[in-house]
């Protein structure tokens, strides 16, 4: 069912009130603006029922579903949630919770790394997604009968996912990791784009302060425009075009032409006359304030070897405690292991720890190794005595 009116709306808001869950999805277009334009809330219940809201609806007060995905007594089901919650922070300004993210708790579970969502459907609850329309303008009306059913179905299958992944959860004694992995989720941080933090996403080679202040000046201007004009960051400047302003520091219109990727006739209106002001300001701000380049212990050669082993252990363990390797330590986690046993990184702590750090500290020890049985990577426990053994 689609939902265009206020006093359903309304009716719809009050019913759902009582339930313990339930399941949510949105459906949003991103390509030509910088904030997501959210064109449909979907809301499931756990006895199957499921509603599309049509947010494009002239006058229709949302404020009701806000109150429900604020509601400190349902929990709120959704699948990779991150740019839904966006969407939602965006417009009221306060995070949703509590929530259950189901892409999460199947890593927990051993569904592998960043699990789809079409994949858990026909893993677990055996059902099919009619894809076809999925890459849809959602934004255009009136919306077909085959559009509005599958936006119902990325929440009614959600009920059986979720059901099955919490039972699992809770056979395992692993909720409590679930909610721990969603703590980013419900921190207003994560969805504050601040435009003098932008600098830290733009890669640039060679950093030293004083390319990172400049920068920094330009990024957070080009964050401030995107957001003001709602259009895309590439659409005002593009990652590269930044980075060699900050390489090259031009300070004349006729040096801001030949940066890479700069349109023509910026450096001659006042965009370019903000940007050629903005480099000196930060060329002439206190040195003191400048950036610094982070710096990373390199990781020697004679460890790559250690390093490798570690990777090994490591999909060893994710295996054997059905638990998503990507989920318990990254890449550069293993190189910060490798380099010292008491390094800062979530593989050194919490349930992490037991089942991957207490073990890779070991075989950093010589207490485990991992070898090949019949073709297959194994892992050894060694005693004191030096012998070997399964």
């Amino acid at each position: 069912m689609i939902i265009t009116d206020q006093n359903a709306l309304s009716a719809l808001c009050t019913e759902l009130a009582a339930y313990e869950f339930l399941t949510v999805d949105t459906e949003f277009l991103r390509e030509k603006t910088y904030y997501p334009k959210l064109c449909l809330i979907q809301i499931g219940t756990p006895d199957g029922q499921a509603w599309a809201i049509d947010v494009l609806v002239k006058g229709l007060d949302l404020a009701p579903v806000f109150a429900l995905l604020s509601d400190p007594g349902i929990l709120k089901v959704f699948h990779a949630a991150r740019q839904d919650l966006e969407i939602f922070y965006n417009l009221t300004g306060q995070v949703v919770a509590p929530l259950f993210d189901t892409q999460i708790a199947a890593m927990v579970c051993g569904y592998g790394d960043s699990v789809g969502y079409e994949s858990l459907v026909r893993n677990i609850t055996g059902g099919q997604l009619d894809k076809s329309v999925q890459f849809t303008n959602w934004a255009h009306r009136p919306l077909s009968r085959k559009q509005i059913d599958y936006a119902l179905g990325d929440v009614t299958h959600l009920v059986g996912i979720y059901r099955h992944l919490s039972e699992e959860l809770e056979r395992r004694g692993r909720t409590s990791w679930v909610f721990e992995e969603e703590s980013i989720l419900t921190a207003p941080s994560t969805y504050e784009n601040k435009p003098e933090e932008a600098w830290q996403r733009v890669k640039i080679r060679s950093p030293k302060p004083k390319t990172l202040a400049v920068l920094r000046e330009l990024a957070a201007w080009r964050e401030k425009r995107a957001q003001d004009k709602d259009i895309p960051r590439p659409w005002v400047l593009r990652d590269e075009t930044l980075a060699d302003m900050a390489a090259q520091m031009p300070k004349t219109p006729e040096e801001l032409k030949k940066i890479r990727g700069m349109p023509q006739d910026m450096p001659a209106k006042q965009a370019g006359r903000e940007i050629l002001d903005l480099i000196t300001k930060a060329l002439s701000s206190d040195k003191t304030t400048w950036p610094q380049p982070e710096k990373k212990n390199p990781v020697p050669s004679s460890l790559s070897p250690v390093i490798d082993i570690l990777r090994m252990l490591l999909k060893i363990q994710a295996s054997e405690n059905d638990v998503a390797a990507k989920l318990i330590a990254s890449a550069d986690d293993l190189e910060q292991l490798a380099l010292d046993d008491k390094a800062d990184i979530p593989a050194l702590s919490g349930w992490r720890y037991e089942i991957f750090g207490r073990e890779a500290l070991a075989l950093k020890k010589g207490q485990v190794a991992v070898g090949l049985k019949n073709q297959t990577i194994v892992k050894y426990k060694i005693s004191k005595d030096s012998d070997i053994y399964e």
